[in-house]
Parts: structure tokens; C-alpha cells; sequence
């Protein structure tokens, strides 16, 4: 009998176990090459008809410590760059047609950008002007009409008609995220910096976090475009936070929202925030009883949602990160290293969110301002979440990774001159693969741990 109780016993736990391994996907990347194509990190992008539409950034990589160095006029991307990654083809062509202001925004590091429809709406932006003789963050809406600039710089045809500017001070913010919920545009979080970067703090900038999303509504028939600008919400500790990502969401209820992700600095510490603010057309609510430790800074990440087990999965690839795991311990860092880590945060049907690493890295130190560009022949919802249930193949290409920076070693901030760090040109395809597996996704038990922050 105690042997028949015993097998019994084994099996339950086999089976818990088992049961514990099973992710709901694997992810799988495969490097593409295309000959000639420039690094670029912290750029904004547009798509149409398979080919990309890329602007500004930077192509240097990690900003330097010296004043005179940092994000310098000769970082600046100055081109408007197309790439078709079926074809492995690019193009490229100079914004010196545009009219100033638009060249000089469009050249600019961490602008805000969303696409809809045809138009990308692009925000925002730090960087050197000759107009104003100063590093300055943009006070600029543009509108960019993508599938016209994409073949114009194709043909080699002027595409100037193709874009619209106008000043509002409201969209001085760089380092933010402009996002959408259902009919409403949200630029959550991000600063206002003026000046040259100094990293002593010597009076050579003055810097302005927003501590706030900024709600706007857009009216746009392609020729006139009027702003309608609506109550905003204000949290000077919540939304003390830049750099970071702010992912759109299928919330349990079903309904569509935002998680604003980590993201520097505490008010009270130089380090990065590890909770989270999750955002719907009611308001938002801080959850301090998930803390998010494997990627902190802005990088490429890719949000699915399952219908059948209400289940949201918001994926993220390297960058910059105050914790790794070894071996299954963390091991923090305070000077906030790069870090090759993938990692998963699913968001179950009660609303607990837990953090996973995967049992895949990137190649080198790579992530940190890349960018996710989705296939745009998959089943999304409205908000752009891909639909996780209706990717029917055992293995399905959603998209790709592109840019980014590139480190040497992962703390190069206090002795960097430039060297250590390259804008990356690596494409990633990018495949989620749904065959049953019994791969395991390391939970880090911390992540379900209630912080103060």
C-alpha cells in the first residue's frame, strides 16, 4: 500500500512539474543582413506594403560623459531611410528639401511616434538646432504620409507635399511614448531637456520630466490638422519616468489600456522605477505588487494577447537592466548595465502579473533603443496587440528587430569616449513558435513581490 501511495505521489508531482514547463510560446530569432544598411538607435519608424520607413536617431552609440561629445550635430541622422527586408534592399535620401524645422526634428533622438492609418505622428525629440544654436527638445506635431514618402524616395521624386509641422509646447517631450486608446492619444511620461548634457549636474541644461500623460484627440482629413487637446493626469511620483516602454495592452475585462514599464529615474534614487502604471480610458492604477527586473530601459518589444485564456504577454529584448539572472539568482547592479537578457511579463486573467527569462539571449549587448516592427499581415487587434490564439502555423514570422545600441562591455557609462559603443545595423526576424514544448521559461519569484517604490 505504501508503495502503490508512493508511485501515486511521484506522478503528481512529475505531472505539476511537467505542467510548469509549458510555456504558451517559444521565440526563436534569426539574424538578417541587408549590405550597406547604417546603425541607428532611438529612432522613429512609419511602415507601408511590407517596406519600412525610418527617421531620425542617432548613429553613434551610447551618449558620452564629456559636454563638448554628447548627442553632437555629427551623430545625427540626418536621411530619411527605406528598407524592405523581404528584398533586403534600402534607400536613403537627405531631409535638406524639407523646411527647417522639420529637417531639424527629424533628426532628433527619442521623439514619440504613432501610426494610423496612413499617417505617422511623430513628437517631440532632443537634439543639437542650428536655428536655435542649442541642444533643445522639439516643440513640434508632424505628420508623415508614409506609403507617399516611401515610394517618393524610391523613384528619387520630391516628397516634401508628404509631410506637416506645427508648434505646440505641449509636444516639447522626448523620451516619452505616444500611444492610443480606442479614439484618444496618450504621451505618457517622458522630459523636456534644454541644453547640453552634463552629467555633474553643471548648470548647462535645465530638464523638466512631464510627470503626467498628455491626452489629445487628432483631427486629420490630409490637409488640415487640428489637435483638440483634453484633461491630462498628473502623478509627480508615478510618472517620473523616461527611456522606458509603454506597451499597449487587452486588459483582463477585455477592454484596451497601456503598461507603462519600469523606466528611470525614482524620484528618490538614480535608479530605475521596477513597478509598473497600468493605463485605461479611466485613469491608471500603480501596481506595486509586480516589480519588473530584467529590462528597464526602452527596447524592442512585442505585446500578444489570448483570447481563449485571457492571458497578456509582453515580450522584451535586452537593452539596459539594474538586475540579470545567474544561474537562477539575481545579481543587481547599480550602475545599470547592458544586458543581452529576453524576457517575458504575462499578465494573467485576475490582473497578477510575473516576470520570466527565456532560455534565449540576444548574441551580444544589444536592445537598448531598438525597435519592434510588426509583420503587418497579422491578426492584431485595434490597438496593435497581436492576436497570440489566431497565429495558426506552428510557427509564425510577426516581425523584426532592427537598430539599437551595441556595447562592448556591459558598464561602459565612466570611461566612455565613444569607443565602446556602436549604433547597431542587426535586423533580427523574429518567430513565435506554438507547437506543444516542454521549454521552460524561468519565473523569477521576486517579480510577484509587493515593493516600495
Amino acid at each position: 500500500m505504501m508503495k502503490f501511495s508512493l508511485f501515486f505521489l511521484l506522478l503528481f508531482a512529475f505531472t505539476l512539474v511537467v505542467k510548469a514547463q509549458i510555456t504558451p510560446f517559444q521565440v526563436v530569432i534569426e539574424p538578417l543582413q541587408i549590405r550597406g544598411l547604417v546603425g541607428l538607435q532611438s529612432f522613429a519608424f512609419g511602415q507601408h506594403d511590407g517596406k519600412w520607413l525610418i527617421l531620425g536617431g542617432r548613429s553613434d552609440g551610447l551618449h558620452r560623459r564629456q559636454p563638448w561629445a554628447t548627442f553632437n550635430e555629427a551623430g545625427q541622422n540626418n536621411q530619411l531611410i527605406v528598407i524592405d527586408p523581404i528584398a533586403r534592399k534600402k534607400w536613403s535620401a537627405a531631409l535638406t528639401s524639407l523646411p527647417l524645422s522639420v529637417q531639424e526634428q527629424l533628426s532628433s533622438t527619442n521623439m514619440e511616434f504613432h501610426q494610423e492609418g496612413n499617417y505617422l505622428y511623430i513628437t517631440g525629440g532632443y537634439g543639437y538646432s542650428n536655428s536655435a544654436a542649442d541642444h533643445i527638445t522639439y516643440p513640434y506635431l508632424t505628420a508623415v504620409k508614409v506609403p507617399d514618402v516611401i515610394n517618393s524616395i524610391i523613384s528619387k521624386k520630391s516628397f516634401t507635399s508628404y509631410f506637416r509641422q506645427f508648434k505646440d509646447e505641449q509636444f516639447a517631450v522626448t523620451g516619452g511614448y505616444l500611444n492610443k486608446i480606442y479614439n484618444t492619444y496618450y504621451l505618457t511620461g517622458g522630459q523636456r531637456f534644454d541644453g547640453r548634457y552634463n552629467p555633474m549636474n553643471h548648470p548647462t541644461f535645465k530638464q523638466d520630466y512631464t510627470n503626467s500623460i498628455r491626452k489629445f484627440k487628432i483631427v486629420d482629413n490630409g490637409s488640415d490638422l487640428i489637435v483638440i487637446h483634453l484633461p491630462g493626469i498628473t502623478d509627480t511620483l508615478n510618472f517620473h519616468r523616461r527611456d522606458y516602454n509603454v506597451i499597449p495592452q487587452i486588459m483582463p475585462d477585455g477592454k484596451e489600456g497601456l503598461t507603462a514599464f519600469s523606466g528611470v529615474f525614482q524620484v528618490s534614487a538614480d535608479l530605475p522605477f521596477l513597478n509598473c502604471v497600468n493605463i485605461d480610458s479611466a485613469g491608471y492604477m500603480v501596481n506595486n505588487n509586480f516589480s519588473q527586473y530584467y529590462n528597464n530601459y526602452h527596447c524592442a518589444h512585442i505585446p500578444l494577447f489570448s483570447e481563449g485564456a485571457n492571458e497578456m504577454h509582453n515580450l522584451f529584448f535586452g537593452g539596459i537592466a539594474q538586475y540579470r539572472d545567474s544561474s537562477g539568482i539575481l545579481i543587481q547592479n547599480s550602475d545599470v548595465p547592458f544586458v543581452k537578457t529576453i524576457a517575458r511579463v504575462t499578465r494573467d486573467q485576475q490582473g497578477t502579473m510575473a516576470e520570466y527569462k527565456l532560455p534565449i539571449e540576444l548574441p551580444s549587448l544589444l536592445g537598448a533603443g531598438s525597435e519592434f516592427i510588426c509583420c503587418e499581415n497579422l491578426p492584431v487587434f485595434d490597438n496593435k496587440v497581436i492576436k497570440l490564439d489566431d497565429l495558426t502555423s506552428d510557427s509564425t514570422l510577426v516581425g523584426y528587430i532592427y537598430g539599437g545600441i551595441n556595447s562592448t562591455e556591459i558598464n561602459i557609462f565612466w570611461t566612455n569616449d565613444g569607443s565602446q559603443s556602436t549604433a547597431s545595423s542587426n535586423i533580427f526576424r523574429v518567430f513565435i513558435v506554438k507547437k506543444p514544448t516542454t521549454g521552460f521559461d524561468q519565473l523569477n519569484p521576486k517579480s510577484l513581490g509587493t515593493l516600495s517604490h
